[in-house]
């Protein structure tokens, strides 16, 4: 009886992992899915960025960005005026500002803002979540699905994501922060599902509030998303000043 007892919890535990790492490989799937769905490989966009305060002050920018493969991304400033001409580099973890007549280019960290507010380096750069993460849990949640992603370095801003999947659209539909502690660091909110052609339909709204910044919110609206192809040099410090000139 004791033998037939242990062979069966064997047989369960196996069924059990097996299908765990179905279910870890059918996450990865989908967020490749929810990758491509936000962003082709390459492309351009234009964006606005308001940061709110508890007072309903309003700070406004207005960023022109291009992103190649998955860890080569740049922003310039349109507006305010006071910021034209500023622009940003991300290679993989790497980052750097580029501030016109200060000299060379200024190494920035993922946690930094360059506009201040909620969004930090990484959420304006953000960079396909299949490089900065693995999934480590798949649930059904309802209509929708939740994915547990874990950070694949400690360079990444943050730890661990939970990101609520709108399974018709594949994108996200809210996503909580954490750190490696477990404290929620910010929730990013995604709305107004939009058509930008070349097969691209997702959120053009995102918000972001947190609990570390009480009464503080900031929203990112995308103005279009579309494919483009970009030379390497383009993602160079050398070519941080030239950025505002490739806008079409």
């Amino acid at each position: 009886m004791n033998k037939i007892y242990i062979l069966i919890v064997f047989v369960l535990v196996i069924n059990c992992l097996l299908f765990s790492q179905e279910s870890i490989e059918d996450g990865n799937k989908l967020l490749k899915e929810i990758d491509r769905n936000l962003s082709p490989e390459s492309f351009e966009s234009l964006r606005k960025i308001i940061n709110i305060e508890p007072n309903g002050t309003k700070k406004e920018f207005v960023l022109y960005a291009l992103k190649k493969g998955n860890d080569k991304m740049v922003t310039t400033f349109l507006a305010p005026k006071s910021e034209l001409g500023r622009s940003t580099l991300r290679l993989d973890e790497n980052m750097w500002l580029y501030i016109p007549n200060v000299g060379k280019p200024m190494r920035i960290t993922s946690l930094q803002s360059v506009i201040g507010g909620i969004f930090n380096n990484s959420d304006i750069m953000q960079l396909d979540y299949t490089t900065e993460y693995n999934v480590t849990k798949l649930v059904d949640d309802n209509e929708n699905k939740l994915l547990i992603l874990k950070a694949k370095t400690f360079d990444v801003a943050y730890d661990q994501l939970k990101m609520w999947v709108d399974t018709k659209h594949k994108t996200p539909l809210k996503i909580e922060c954490y750190t490696a502690s477990g404290m929620l660091i910010k929730t990013l909110n995604f709305k107004e599902i939009k058509d930008y052609g070349n097969g691209i339909v997702r959120p053009s709204i995102l918000e972001t509030d947190s609990p570390l910044h009480k009464g503080y919110k900031a929203v990112m609206i995308y103005a279009n998303i579309s494919p483009r192809k970009i030379d390497d040099e383009v993602f160079t410090l050398n070519y941080m000043d030239k950025i505002k000139d490739l806008r079409e």
